[in-house]
């Protein structure tokens, strides 16, 4: 059984070897530019993980996993879009370089050759990973849709959140698992139990996200602390605090989310320390336990070896111990 760093490797290696046309050549250089900028390829790698651990040819599995990697970048060049972001991976956006038409047509056809990868499955389960892709697909889209309707909402519930979070980021590392899993031969009881481990375990990601933004050591996190706050991104802790606050509070903490506060390391603190009088980074740690329990239990009930299982539990826990 190979192990996910030797997987990631796989993928990366098949990326670099997919053919694409030439030509028109400001259709496909930009696909070509966005799916080398790198990134860990863990969506894919666990398709391949997936297939593995149930027995499956991790080679006849090779092209369904590079049409999870095609689309989730397929993703992000229409996420980067959409909130004008001028970097991806510290490089410039693909709609930076070639302009916003190119971004959203070059995004399409990325879509088209996912699917055209995915054919590629051997077709007695071509129907049921179809079925799963598709069904992924539209549900990241919800979320994405979702997540751009809560930056005009003044109130949003817990509830939302965790399903927009579920929808956006979760589905696809499900997706993932249970597209390898039915290539790998698993049973279909077995496949939904693999999806649903992969769905609890992302939402638990995100929320540690979440945490490790406000309380992380950016050193270790790798990313800049505070970023969510700066730009009033509507997180389970921002969205919890607003619920818990009382009139002194909330009259505070909507000040700071105001206009006239952006981008300011007074402005973090401050709501840090909000945070903490309510103790809302408590609330996130249990819900993000809740959902981690949940994928454990989901685990539990998939006929694998225990030694199977247990690959997957560390897998797991490498995912949700990040240093803080």
């Amino acid at each position: 059984m190979k192990d996910l760093r030797e997987l990631q490797h796989i993928i990366s290696e098949a990326v670099e070897r997919l053919e694409l046309p030439d030509a028109p050549v400001e259709l496909y250089e930009p696909v070509r530019y966005i799916l080398s900028l790198g990134g860990k390829r863990m969506r894919p790698a666990l398709l391949l993980m997936a297939s593995d651990l149930f027995g499956g040819d991790i080679t006849a599995a090779l092209s369904p996993a590079l049409a999870i990697e095609v689309f989730h970048n397929f993703t992000l060049v229409h996420d980067d879009i959409m909130d004008n972001a001028p970097l991806r991976r510290g490089k410039a956006t693909l709609h930076e370089r070639w302009g916003r038409n190119a971004g959203i047509l070059s995004g399409d056809v990325m879509l088209v050759l996912a699917y055209q990868l995915l054919a590629k499955a051997e077709s007695r389960l071509l129907g049921p990973v179809l079925e799963v892709f598709s069904k992924t697909a539209v549900g990241v889209c919800e979320g994405q849709q979702l997540d751009m309707d809560f930056e005009k909402r003044a109130t949003v519930h817990i509830d939302e959140y965790l399903e927009m979070i579920r929808l956006k980021t979760s589905v696809l590392l499900g997706g993932a698992l249970k597209i390898g899993a039915l290539l790998g031969g698993a049973s279909q009881q077995d496949a939904e139990h693999l999806y649903s481990f992969g769905e609890h375990l992302g939402i638990a990601f995100q929320l540690q996200d979440d945490i490790l933004d406000v309380y992380g050591d950016p050193e270790k996190f790798g990313k800049q602390v505070g970023g969510d706050i700066m730009a009033n991104k509507k997180t389970f802790l921002l969205i919890k605090a607003l619920e818990l606050a009382d009139w002194g509070q909330a009259s505070e903490l909507k000040d700071w989310l105001g206009p006239d506060n952006a981008n300011s390391d007074e402005k973090v603190n401050a709501i840090t320390q909000l945070y903490n009088d309510l103790k809302v980074r408590e609330y996130a740690e249990r819900e993000m336990e809740t959902h981690a329990e949940k994928a454990f239990k989901a685990l539990d009930e998939i006929s694998l070896p225990p030694q199977h299982k247990q690959y997957l539990k560390n897998f797991a826990d490498g995912l949700l111990v990040r240093e803080n």
